[in-house]
């Protein structure tokens, strides 16, 4: 369903899985003690009023509404891609820093929304909304843009299209969920880290070590194998995405190909070369020799081994890295696009 993350299932991403399992379950907990919902309530004006500070940490963990509760499962299991990206600890660091960030600005933006329109922000929405509407940052700014489809023929379907109607969905649930979205978005600045805010909110590396030992054992998911559901040839659907997914291996080889056995042109002297800041047009224009041979897409230069080193470290094999490097003409982009489709 989610073309984004490919089909790894929750492979090496056990806070994921562990929230997705606890939140949702807690969830079905209080939907079934209906007597104990008002303990999660986020209430600012209990919070401002009656010094129940307590409610700013229940009120922003577990939903109370089942569709909001879907929808956030939904996001959380696609944004899993970001946890084998920049693994669990960072990872972690990310969820807590936009928490509490985004505890903050929720309060400044409900003081925001009183004195410009004088109306008094009560009770906002409950649930992990803020960081998971902060993982949109890094989902807009680092997940390549694939097109899929279009509709009409001038829509134009995207492998990210989903993700973003699950959110709008999420956004239009609750009269104020637009204040929690923009409080999320807000703290989602922690992933460029602005103010050096990584630095101030990160989780401890002996609290990650701790958690790494007792809770990932009971949350890691399992190795996929090709004889799981996932695997080759499991239903028709599954072998036709397959051979699909072959035809585009097959396409970028070609490309890869032609463009070895074309030599790269070199720029004039005193003229600015704007091939090097547009990758696209590189194969563009005139073809001129060159005295350079091209290197090869499996060499062992160091910046080689650094893109193969970052793709392992999203929790790819280091063959599946190298197949997808030497695939794309060592473009990372093209590479990890290629990756998180299979």
């Amino acid at each position: 369903m989610f073309t984004t993350t490919g089909s790894r299932g929750l492979y090496k991403v056990p806070l994921s899985k562990g929230l997705l399992l606890v939140l949702s379950g807690l969830t079905v907990m209080l939907t079934l003690l209906p007597q104990y919902q008002g303990l999660f309530t986020y209430n600012l004006q209990a919070i401002t009023t009656q010094q129940q500070v307590w409610r700013w940490a229940c009120g922003r963990l577990v939903c109370l509404d089942l569709k909001d509760t879907l929808c956030s499962s939904l996001l959380i299991y696609n944004f899993r891609i970001f946890e084998r990206r920049f693994g669990t600890r960072k990872f972690a660091s990310f969820l807590w820093g936009t928490w509490l960030l985004s505890a903050l600005t929720d309060f400044l933006l409900a003081q925001a929304v009183y004195f410009l329109f004088d109306h008094e922000v009560e009770e906002l929405p409950t649930g992990l909304l803020s960081p998971i509407f902060s993982l949109f940052v890094p989902f807009y700014l680092s997940i390549p843009r694939v097109p899929v489809t279009q509709v009409l023929g001038y829509f134009s379907i995207t492998n990210k299209t989903l993700v973003y109607i699950v959110g709008l969905q999420l956004l239009t649930s609750h009269p104020f969920m637009w204040l929690i979205t923009l409080s999320g978005l807000v703290s989602g600045l922690y992933y460029g880290n602005v103010l050096w805010l990584q630095r101030v909110f990160f989780v401890p590396v002996w609290l990650a070590k701790m958690g790494r030992c007792v809770l990932e054992p009971l949350f890691s998911g399992p190795e996929p194998t090709s004889e799981s559901p996932l695997g080759m040839g499991a239903t028709l659907d599954i072998q036709r995405q397959q051979r699909m997914d072959l035809l585009d291996q097959q396409l970028l080889l070609a490309e890869y190909n032609q463009a070895r056995r074309s030599p790269r042109p070199q720029p004039q002297a005193g003229v600015l070369d704007w091939r090097r800041f547009f990758p696209s047009l590189r194969r563009r224009g005139p073809i001129r020799p060159s005295p350079q041979p091209h290197p090869s897409p499996l060499d062992d230069s160091p910046a080689a081994e650094e893109q193969v080193a970052r793709l392992v470290e999203m929790g790819f094999s280091r063959i599946d890295a190298l197949e997808a490097l030497g695939a794309s003409n060592n473009d990372i982009n093209m590479a990890t696009n290629y990756l998180l489709q299979h």
